[in-house]
């Protein structure tokens, strides 16, 4: 079928059609409430079922792909722009104990892919040695990140990473859920749990989505009148502008060096920060909304989960079941043992609850670990978004990182160099947690 502007409506009306009905679901159907699945990825398991992949009922396009990894540049133009930076930081050692176990968790689960592809699954199968990279990339970075590595790979050739990503992805969002749940369960038999809360007793708007009109707030500020310039627009221009100075940027370093070809995404973060630096010295970073541009963030997401799961490609999946199964259970327990055997010792404050949204976050997203850990700690007393947020701002490049350097050592061979340096400085994180004092050798 021929690509027109009007294949984009088609497209992007079906899912948005979609993301209504999964919306409606989850605000009716107990059970989608229970285990907080978001409408976004109700939305896109309809797509793929109805779509082309299954029943052919949709005419949905080929596009999927595309419109997810152009929906990844534009989420991560919008970071620098809402990021808060480091002031409020008081350096305290609950901070840094955040840092050192989500920094070394990450590192030593994109370590543990990279090894498993290399030393076992591509010398058992026909499988690229790069997949075992699609178990990282989907449960500690989510659909976001599936989607930034599968274009990264298919720049070299590798089009079936961001099927088995994005694949990744979704079970690990349910595994979240599912195994989250039980784990609190668990946690509340033994006592230890220190604010528990049960799903009967969570707030309406928690296990629906929907906000009462007494709780609702303000999208965000306008700075213009809308005779002049709508805020909206003004706030989505620039990050459009960011997208489109990121995708130059790519264009131009891989004209200047073809062998180093780093993702839209990436270099649309970098142009970001770039931007937010301008803005601030020519006094125009003022006429930004950070809620404008954190909600036009979230929108995009939410296409982006929805169009990356519709575009899992079945075939692909069913061509490697068996080595994604042993993939996605080595990478589930060993991600289990890590967050609640190191949580246990790492924090000397809530670690149960700090450790269940940690679950969450490396299996899921940064939304799943938050809604377990509404469900232990619903007032927020444990403090635990308020030391990620702060150890989040040295953990994103990092990720950032990852991302984009991963596709360029497994294509020119330095796969077991990016494994190594990845666990060296996992493994270096987790010594200097207890030479500080940190990480404990047993439970306090």
């Amino acid at each position: 079928m021929t690509f027109t502007p009007w294949t984009l409506l088609i497209d992007v009306g079906i899912i948005s059609v979609l993301l209504l009905l999964g919306k409606l679901l989850r605000s009716k159907v107990r059970i989608i409430q229970k285990f907080f699945i978001p409408p976004s990825l109700l939305a896109g398991l309809t797509a793929l079922v109805l779509g082309p992949e299954v029943l052919g009922w949709l005419p949905l396009s080929g596009n999927l792909g595309t419109y997810a990894g152009i929906l990844i540049a534009l989420v991560f133009s919008c970071i620098p722009l809402t990021s808060a930076g480091s002031k409020g930081s008081d350096g305290t050692s609950r901070i840094g104990r955040m840092w050192a176990y989500s920094q070394a968790g990450l590192l030593l689960q994109w370590a543990l892919g990279g090894a498993l592809g290399l030393w076992a699954l591509s010398r058992i199968w026909p499988v690229n040695p790069a997949m075992g990279l699609s178990m990282p990339a989907g449960f500690c970075g989510g659909h976001g990140t599936a989607a930034a590595i599968g274009e990264s790979f298919a720049a070299y050739g590798v089009e079936e990473m961001q099927s088995l990503a994005m694949t990744a992805a979704t079970v690990g969002i349910i595994a979240s859920v599912i195994i989250g749940m039980w784990l609190i369960s668990w946690g509340a038999a033994r006592g230890k749990t220190k604010y528990i809360c049960a799903f009967e007793n969570l707030s309406p708007e928690l296990r629906t989505g929907i906000l009462p009109p007494d709780k609702r707030k303000s999208m965000g500020l306008a700075s213009f009148s809308a005779i002049s310039l709508d805020s909206m627009s003004f706030n989505f221009a620039v990050v459009a502008m960011i997208a489109l100075g990121g995708y130059g940027l790519a264009r131009l370093i891989a004209l200047i060096w073809p062998a180093l070809m780093l993702p839209v995404f990436s270099c649309a973060f970098i142009v970001g920060i770039l931007v937010k630096w301008v803005f601030g010295k020519i006094k125009v970073e003022e006429h930004l909304s950070k809620p404008i541009i954190g909600h036009l963030s979230g929108a995009f997401t939410d296409y982006l989960v929805a169009f990356g799961v519709a575009s899992i490609r079945l075939e692909v999946v069913g061509r490697f079941w068996l080595p994604l199964t042993i993939l996605l259970t080595v990478g589930l327990l060993c991600t289990l043992f890590y967050v609640f055997w190191v949580g246990a010792r790492i924090h000397k404050t809530a670690p149960f609850e700090k450790s269940i949204f940690t679950w969450g976050w490396f299996t899921g997203t940064m939304a799943m670990g938050i809604a377990l850990l509404r469900i232990t700690d619903p007032d927020s007393k444990s403090g635990t978004l308020d030391d990620y947020a702060f150890a989040y701002l040295y953990i994103a490049p990092v990720e950032i990182a990852l991302v984009s350097l991963s596709p360029l050592a497994f294509t020119y061979g330095l796969g077991w160099l990016f494994v190594g340096i990845c666990a060296l400085l996992g493994l270096g994180i987790v010594g200097f947690s207890v030479a500080r004092g940190w990480l404990r050798r047993s439970k306090s």
